[in-house]
């Protein structure tokens, strides 16, 4: 085993069951998009629906096609798309729900439902100040009234109005009481229009922490499920009753003794201070490693667990492998496991430390580990393990 992302499915199941509890009365959507960020999104999504997971969340059409493929057949919506996608007909047929954020992208989901002779179940997206996605306020009316015409002629059905908040993550941002506020507007809009949507959605996984009155009927929740904090400002994942379910493990392919004044890696950016062992980690940033990750930096290092011991990272990290400073008389040995980033037990780093420390957020550290690290998936509830 050079490295795999060990993906603990009970881990997904605990945090599905937290963020239930908090959702009260409001469904759950799971997002798996980007591959469930990282962890899978055929498996994420057979866990979710096996849980009793009414809806799905994607970017991409292609990404609600392939779980069509997978064979699911549940609720799923697709929210990015370009003028011209060729998928939103295919979405159409399998059934997948389709964001619309303007009058143009309303008119091409009204044209390939006439076309395919389908229904259209769309969610209108509203810009309540992301400034992202989102039919733009003043706008609003007018995507309304079209859609309230593609009803009556039976080819559209709005089944959702939502938005995305800026600072969902952050308690007490005013920013969201403003996009509340205009996200209540839009609704009243909606109802006046005669356009009365079965689901409302706002909330995020950081809302669903901090911002109770943005649950509405749906809370969509991405990064809480696989057991990371949506922020630091909401506290550690442990803290908000979440368990990370990835772990990155490798083995080291090779120690050696190295002396006083060694220098390591490209651009000899480190050289050892006394005598030390250092170890070879067969992984780099063509796997996902974050190439900030090597020394020098100027705050603390990454450090990796061996032997339920943290080392740091010393040296640039390449491009397929990067070392470890593993101290002078180390009992590591090549083949020993060496854990990257884990649930933060016994001596391990969780991608949310490493986030910290490398100033980015637990979202990237997951989301970018590639293709080349395989994924084990571990069901202790069903005896199980495996990799895909």
């Amino acid at each position: 085993m050079r490295a795999v992302a060990r993906i603990d499915l009970d881990a997904v199941r605990g945090n599905l069951s937290r963020i239930r509890d908090l959702a009260g009365s409001a469904d759950v959507m799971t997002v798996v998009k980007a591959d469930a960020y990282g962890h899978g999104m055929v498996e994420i999504s057979r866990v979710a629906r096996d849980a009793g997971v009414t809806w799905l969340g994607v970017a991409l059409p292609s990404e609600a096609l392939a779980l069509r493929a997978s064979g699911d057949s549940g609720r799923i919506l697709a929210w990015l798309w370009t003028p011209g996608d060729p998928d939103i007909e295919a979405c159409l047929r399998a059934d997948v729900d389709i964001s619309v954020s303007s009058s143009g992208a309303l008119a091409e989901v009204v044209a390939a439902a006439q076309r395919t002779s389908t229904l259209a179940r769309v969610h209108i997206k509203i810009d309540t100040g992301l400034t992202r996605n989102g039919v733009a306020f003043n706008e609003v009316p007018a995507v309304l009234e079209a859609c309230r015409a593609a009803m009556d002629e039976g080819i559209l059905d709005v089944v959702g109005l939502w938005s995305h908040l800026a600072d969902g993550d952050t308690p007490q941002a005013d920013s969201v009481r403003v996009q509340r506020e205009c996200f209540e507007q839009a609704l009243e809009l909606a109802a006046s229009a005669g356009v009365r949507p079965a689901v409302r959605h706002l909330a995020n996984s950081g809302a669903l922490f901090a911002h109770p009155d943005c649950r509405y009927d749906l809370v969509r929740t991405g990064i809480a499920l696989y057991g990371l904090t949506p922020s630091p400002a909401l506290g550690t994942a442990e803290e908000l009753g979440l368990t990370p379910a990835m772990s990155l493990v490798a083995q080291l392919a090779h120690v050696k003794s190295v002396e006083a004044g060694t220098s390591v890696s490209y651009g000899w950016r480190w050289t050892a201070g006394s005598a030390t062992q250092v170890g070879l980690v067969p992984v780099g940033y063509a796997d996902g490693l974050p190439r900030a990750a090597g020394a020098p930096r100027t705050g603390p290092p990454i450090e990796v667990a061996i032997r339920g011991r943290r080392v740091p990272i010393v040296g640039t990290v390449a491009m397929d492998q990067c070392v470890v400073d593993l101290g002078a008389g180390s009992d590591a040995t090549a083949g020993s496991e060496v854990v990257l980033f884990g649930p933060g037990r016994q001596g391990e780093c969780s991608a949310d430390a490493w986030a910290e420390t490398i100033g980015t957020i637990g979202y990237e550290v997951v989301t970018r580990i590639g293709p080349r690290v395989p994924r084990e998936y571990v069901d202790r509830s069903q005896g199980k393990e495996g990799r895909a």
